[in-house]
């Protein structure tokens, strides 16, 4: 059994805590669903950010890179971007044990941070022009709600569109 300091909610709040990052921690009921969760939280889905775990194939059969696509709530990633940005020859969602196991997250409150080194994160621009995002933390029950600007120091994401 993992410590609390081991799983994907631990590591989370270790970086933000031995920041100086502005973020706070909103309680509320067990959602995954981007949309309802926004309505928990009190904020417009622009501001929410959807975490997608994408597979892209490269042009050997058995060469992948597997991205943390992050994109506004209420819009969808586009695999096509993400596929042309990876230099792949296709994309899509990776499968479920796959994504929860290299992002430390079950599905539905995967973290727009990426702790494997094998995770390559992407944000889309359209999520940054808010000052605040809310994401889950690594739990159902819980999310965050975090400063724009401390998101990408402490995150050091590839911004790039990736989203339709």
């Amino acid at each position: 059994m993992p410590t609390v300091t081991g799983t994907a909610f631990g590591r989370l709040m270790s970086v933000l805590d031995g920041s100086f990052a502005d973020y706070r921690v909103i309680d509320h009921e067990a959602e995954g669903q981007t949309l309802r969760a926004s309505v928990l939280r009190g904020h417009a889905p622009a501001q929410a950010a959807k975490c997608m775990v994408v597979r892209v194939r490269r042009k050997a059969p058995t060469e992948h890179v597997t991205v943390l696509a992050v994109v506004p709530g209420d819009r969808r990633v586009d695999f096509k971007k993400v596929r042309r940005l990876f230099g792949g020859a296709d994309a899509a969602l990776a499968d479920r044990a796959h994504a929860e196991r290299i992002t430390g997250c079950v599905s539905g409150c995967v973290i727009p941070f990426a702790f494997d080194p094998g995770l390559h994160l992407v944000v889309d621009p359209e999520l940054l022009v808010h000052d605040e995002i809310y994401f889950n933390a690594a739990r159902l029950d819980r999310s965050i709600a975090l400063g724009t600007e401390h998101f990408l120091v402490l995150s050091d994401p590839l911004v790039a569109p990736i989203a339709r």
